[in-house]
């Protein structure tokens, strides 16, 4: 078994909603799994920041709330896969099971819905982090 890296990953968390982000946040924790490092949180309550920090870089994966306003998260999920090179993995968090096609369409690499379930939002949260780490691009 594999240890974790040392330095902690970027996660992006795009809502309006402070609560949200805030739910966001405990839900998963410091370590969404053993075998992931650390993560910090970067927040984002609005379209135009996302794709801002996104430019800049460093970040690991995105989870948007697709209830979010003005822009929803699965729109700004879409944005982001065709706007941004080496687009992080997102999670999609949908307020209802039914709107799985609308993250089908957004392109999201991993879904949960509300209520959040807080192991189920950590897995998904983990397993994109897995691959984060295994397909990064090596430095310029």
């Amino acid at each position: 078994m594999s240890t974790a890296p040392e330095s902690p990953m970027k996660v992006l968390v795009y809502s309006d909603d402070a609560n949200t982000r805030a739910q966001i946040r405990t839900a998963i924790g410091r370590r969404p799994a053993a075998d992931v490092p650390r993560v910090e949180f970067v927040e984002c309550a609005t379209q135009p920041a996302v794709v801002r920090r996104l430019d800049e870089g460093g970040i690991d994966a995105l989870i948007v709330d697709g209830e979010a306003q003005p822009a929803g998260g699965l729109g700004v999920c879409r944005q982001a896969k065709d706007e941004v090179f080496d687009c992080p993995p997102v999670l999609a968090v949908i307020a209802r099971r039914d709107d799985g096609w609308l993250a089908t369409w957004s392109r999201a690499d991993a879904v949960v819905s509300l209520p959040l379930d807080p192991m189920a939002l950590a897995n998904e949260l983990a397993g994109l982090l897995r691959w984060r780490i295994e397909n990064r691009l090596p430095a310029l």
